[in-house]
């Protein structure tokens, strides 16, 4: 029985958290301590960092967020990095709070836009942030969901932006994947936001297990916590055994033959019998990675050739019903193109894949199908990995590389824990398994490395944007911007970095008054006598690569050098010897503190120095004066993107004032497009190519400025989507584009998307351009692109 002071003290703790009581009260199950924690600090008034493995329910603690804005009469936003999401849990709070209480921002949707909760992208934010908008008026709370995406090499610096610059009144909920560093990022959010508390939990909801595929038997990765299993490792030596040609025999000492010379009981399996042996061990739903779009399609082709049937009777007419009303409003002449009767059977056997390439209409409706259970296999890009709520039992890696566009590299331990983070429903699984399928490229000790290494550090990828140094310095004026970018968490990490190599800089400094102690000769100044020595091996170094004049000169010096050697006092010391070995060894710690020194200057300021070298070009092409933003920078502040300078320039220059409403949509497509393969693009002739010409002029010109300048160029403009954007403009039918090219229906579709995103702010930028744009997004928001509007 408890006493009177225990019985006291848990009514108090009750008594101090009476909103996360009601909240919690919601729920048909219990909250895990960490989310209970999370809603705590938010309760209190602190911001929060929650760092959890996907599928743990780190989103709760966003959704109380969201239920405190309602409870104080307030306004909460939920952001995420990408509009899936976005709808996705704008699903999730209308069922939750009601749809008159929750509104959808993502650029070309706008639903309930003042309502109490907001889910939006993270652009939009930023957007709302510079523009000072209406909107922000009440905002009590930012959710920033899936925060970790800060690293994406293109779009992360956006969420530093947010974090910097959101008054320090609104509460942040940031939820982020388990990184190794979450205590550096929670210190750095503490020093621009004010007291934040730190989550992390390690602890999957549902345990994870590995398993290799060898052949045709499934096999643990590890015996026991770290060790690998023996019998993979005796499989391994066998199988290479079987395969490696003889000497001499097959082209080459230690050549590998194709898998086809693999013993029976290595042999690989094909796609097919994979599902089907992940069938037979009652291992699906599963979600299959390829790093591949195309081998993707082939994987669903392969397992349907191959007569594979997952889905009973039952299931199967679900599924039309489904696919019928996700895709009721598709052009009937696009069907065939889309491959749709071809897509409709794959999904009525249980299996699809899921890449950029797919028409949004297509990766909604296998997002639906495989959360109702009605999908049992998805061949997927790695895209599938971030954030979209999609878990499976088992999770499947055909390989350990991948192509980042420019060659062919290992996943990391964080893409391996993302990837099979997937692996394991909460309240359906007692288990997750992550199944990596053995070939002659994998090595049992690389892929338990992956499986076992934890760390995820989470690395700035912020800098300083043209667009964004202009909207700062319109807020805050050119001193206060560049004090403000100094907060970055970018900055905050090369800070750290600089402690570091400061530290060493002064042990070497320690070392080196210790050593030049121990050379304090009686004869004379010997450090002088050790200067002279490196004086002359230097010299002897550089006189290879120097011409015949510049050579004698050089060893006219090198004879001085030696006589000036030969004469000085220390050259007669019997420790000479001696005492040059230690002069050696601080000459080696002064080269080395040489080097520490130019990787602290590289570092020091690094963020604001790049900011000053933006603000030259911006005066150099009179878009600030003064430090004064001028009429043109009033348009740039407009133009979000990688080309913002270059759309710019163009504006100005009235280049697109000459063109028509499909030569404009053209025109754009070269901002936004970058080509998967290099070919001569074709072009509509006339204005598009005379535009395209002064476009090229222009870009040079920017980007001999940036190399001048060290700076890191703008992206080179490209055509190859150019024709066939002109030609969907000019009202020809989706299928003619697509015969005879290489795009897929997704690219397609995206493309114009973000035509239709950048016209929409050119048209904003410069109004007079504002009919023609008009006219221009008419004629291309029509078919599967009026329809994808609906469900991007």
């Amino acid at each position: 029985m408890s006493t009177p002071a225990a019985r006291l003290a848990e009514a108090k703790a009750r008594n101090a958290h009476k909103v996360t009581n009601t909240f919690i009260e919601r729920y048909p199950f219990s909250l895990d301590p960490f989310q209970i924690q999370g809603c705590h600090a938010l309760e209190s008034g602190k911001s929060v960092l929650v760092a959890a493995p996907t599928g743990a329910g780190k989103t709760i603690v966003g959704e109380f967020a969201a239920f405190l804005a309602i409870e104080s009469g307030k306004k909460c936003f939920y952001t995420t990095p990408i509009k899936a999401l976005s709808n996705q849990k704008y699903q999730d709070l209308v069922a939750m709070f009601g749809e008159d209480k929750v509104g959808l921002l993502t650029g070309d949707t706008s639903i309930n836009s003042e309502a109490q909760i907001v889910i939006m992208t993270t652009e939009v934010l930023r957007n709302m942030i510079y523009s000072s908008s209406k909107t922000l008026l009440d905002l009590r709370y930012v959710v920033m969901d899936e925060v970790h995406y800060l690293a994406d090499r293109f779009r992360g610096a956006v969420w530093e932006e947010i974090l910097i610059h959101l008054p320090e009144s609104i509460q942040i909920a940031a939820l982020s994947a388990t990184v190794s560093n979450a205590e550096e990022f929670g210190d750095w959010l503490q020093t621009v936001r004010g007291e934040m508390k730190v989550i992390v939990s390690e602890i999957r909801p549902v345990p994870l297990y590995q398993h290799v595929l060898f052949g045709n038997r499934l096999l643990d990765l590890f015996s026991s916590s770290t060790k690998v299993n023996p019998e993979i490792l005796r499989l391994e030596k066998e199988s290479f055994r079987a395969v490696r040609g003889k000497y001499g025999q097959s082209g080459g000492k230690g050549k590998w033959r194709d898998n086809s010379q693999l013993t029976p009981s290595v042999k690989a399996l094909g796609r097919a019998e994979v599902i089907e042996k992940l069938d037979r061990e009652g291992l699906l739903p599963a979600i299959a990675f390829i790093f591949s779009r195309a081998q993707c399609d082939s994987a669903v082709r392969q397992c349907v050739t191959a007569g594979i049937r997952l889905t009973n009777a039952e299931e199967r007419s679900e599924i039309r019903a489904v696919i019928s009303e996700k895709t009721k409003n598709l052009p009937e002449d696009d069907l065939a193109i889309l491959g749709f009767h071809e897509w409709v059977d794959s999904l009525e056997r249980g299996i699809a894949s899921h890449h950029a390439g797919l028409l949004p209409a297509f990766k909604e409706c296998v997002e639906e199908l495989f959360q109702m259970g009605l999908i049992k296999t998805v061949f997927a890009t790695e895209t599938l990995a971030l954030g979209i709520n999609m878990p499976a039992r088992t999770v499947v890696l055909e390989k350990l590389t991948k192509w980042n566009g420019e060659s062919h590299v290992s996943i990391t331990p964080g893409e391996y824990t993302q990837l099979t983070g997937r692996a394991g429903r909460r309240g359906i699984d007692i288990e997750g398994n992550a199944v990596i399928l053995w070939n002659k490229d994998i090595d049992s000790a690389s892929a338990a490395g992956l499986a076992s290494t934890r760390t995820y550090p989470l690395k700035s990828s912020f800098k300083p944007t043209y667009n964004m140094t202009i909207n700062l310095i319109s807020q805050f004026g050119a001193k206060r911007a560049r004090t403000s970018l100094e907060s970055s968490f970018a900055q905050f990490q090369a800070d750290k970095a600089v402690v570091g190599l400061a530290r060493q800089i002064s042990r070497n400094d320690e070392a080196m008054v210790e050593l030049v102690s121990e050379i304090d000769c009686h004869l004379g100044d010997f450090q002088e006598y050790t200067d002279i020595r490196f004086a002359i091996k230097d010299l002897e170094k550089g006189l290879s690569t120097k011409k015949r004049k510049a050579r004698e000169f050089e060893e006219e010096k090198i004879a001085d050098a030696r006589r000036a050697l030969r004469n000085h006092a220390c050259h007669g010391c019997s420790d000479r010897e001696t005492h040059s070995r230690i002069a050696e060894r601080a000459e080696r710690l002064k080269r080395e503190n040489a080097g520490l020194k130019a990787r602290v200057a590289n570092r020091t300021h690094v963020i604001a120095r790049r900011f000053d070298l933006i603000k030259v070009m911006l005066e150099k092409f009179g878009y600030l004066a003064d430090d004064a933003i001028t009429p043109s920078g009033k348009l740039l502040a407009k133009i979000y993107g990688e080309t913002d300078l270059l759309i710019a320039e163009m504006i100005r220059k009235g280049a697109f004032d000459k063109l028509t409403a499909a030569e404009i949509v053209s025109i754009a497509s070269v901002f936004v497009h970058e080509s998967r393969k290099e070919a001569p693009p074709r072009l509509p002739q006339g204005s598009v190519e005379e535009v395209l010409g002064e476009l090229v002029r222009t870009w040079v010109q920017i980007n001999d400025m940036e190399n001048e300048l060290g700076l890191e160029p703008i992206r080179e403009p490209d055509a190859g989507f150019a024709w066939p954007a002109y030609r969907w403009a000019s009202g020809h039918s989706l299928s003619s584009i697509m015969r005879g090219t290489e795009l897929t229906v997704g690219d397609f579709v995206r493309a114009m998307k973000q035509i239709i995103d950048l016209l929409r702010q050119i048209s904003i930028a410069s109004p007079h351009l504002a009919p023609l744009i008009t006219d221009a997004l008419t004629r291309i928001n029509r078919g599967v692109i009026a329809y994808a509007g609906n469900v991007l």
